[in-house]
Parts: C-alpha cells; sequence; structure tokens
C-alpha cells in the first residue's frame, strides 16, 4: 500500500516525506539496501564481519530433516532457528545441531552465544545446554513469553 504524507508530527518535530510504502511482499533487493546500509554505518564502529552459518541434518534421500541456521558476528553467535522434524526430535538431534553451531563458531572466534525463544518452544532445551535467560518480553498472543538466553562459549 502506497500513500502520500505531506507532513507527520513526531515529537513536536515535523518532518516531511514524499512518500510511505508498507507491504506485507518485500522485495529482497530493498530489504538488503536497508542492511546493507545499517551495516555500512555499523562498520564506522565495528567489522562488518558477519557470517551466516547453518547447520543440516539429511536423510538418506538427501532431505533436511533437521537444521539451523545463525549468524557469527563481533565474537558472538546468534542462532536465530533450530527445527528437527517430529518424527527425529527426542532422538538429541537437537543437541547435535546445537553443539555443531558452537563448535564451528568458537573456529570463528565467538566467545559467547544468544538466541530467543518462545514458552511454548524449548527454553527447557537450551537452559539443559547452558545457556541462561537474560531477559523476557510478556504480552504475545494466548499469553506467551519471548525468552532471550546466552551461553558462554568456551574451548
Amino acid at each position: 500500500m502506497k500513500f502520500p504524507i505531506s507532513v507527520i508530527k513526531l515529537r513536536e518535530i515535523k518532518v516531511r516525506i514524499m512518500n510511505v510504502e508498507i507491504t506485507k511482499n518485500p522485495n529482497v533487493e530493498n530489504d538488503d539496501f536497508i542492511i546493507n546500509n545499517t551495516r555500512k554505518y555499523n562498520s564506522e564502529f565495528l567489522e562488518n564481519d558477519v557470517k551466516k552459518l547453518s547447520v543440516y541434518i539429511r536423510n538418506n534421500q538427501g532431505e533436511i530433516t533437521a537444521g539451523l541456521t545463525a549468524k557469527t558476528y563481533w565474537g558472538i553467535l546468534h542462532i536465530e532457528y533450530l527445527w528437527v522434524s517430529e518424527t527425529l526430535r527426542n532422538k538429541k538431534i537437537g543437541s547435535k545441531l546445537l553443539l555443531s553451531a558452537e563448535i564451528e563458531a568458537i573456529k570463528r572466534g565467538c566467545v559467547k552465544s544468544t538466541l530467543d525463544t518462545f514458552s511454548f518452544q524449548a527454553v527447557g532445551f537450551y537452559k539443559k545446554h547452558g545457556y541462561c535467560v537474560i531477559g523476557n518480553l510478556s504480552g504475545y498472543t494466548n499469553d506467551q513469553t519471548r525468552h532471550y538466553l546466552e551461553k558462554k562459549l568456551t574451548k
């Protein structure tokens, strides 16, 4: 949806904007533009060393049956997603994914791991693996809470 706005009053400051676009189908190039310019600004203060880290478990047919996506930057492993197919749950596959990512992060020079998970997901799993809750954000639908966790990584 596009709509023209002539003046927005924001905290007593008038800001002139030509067009505001809100979309549920963002263009990858537009999002990359925002991300890259944010990273360019950040690089004035810290090295832009963002690297993707993914771990996959595949079956004999080559299909992904479990996986983890993350990024490493500024000495931190940040885990974004960890998923295990229902048929492989409770078989230590999640633990294998997590440990594999942590080992690779240590090789990359990371000293800490961070992640967030919801109350209906895997708080206990991460605590069992040495993660500590450092913050909570309540107020999500169905009375869910988002938990923020961290873990010191050691060789």
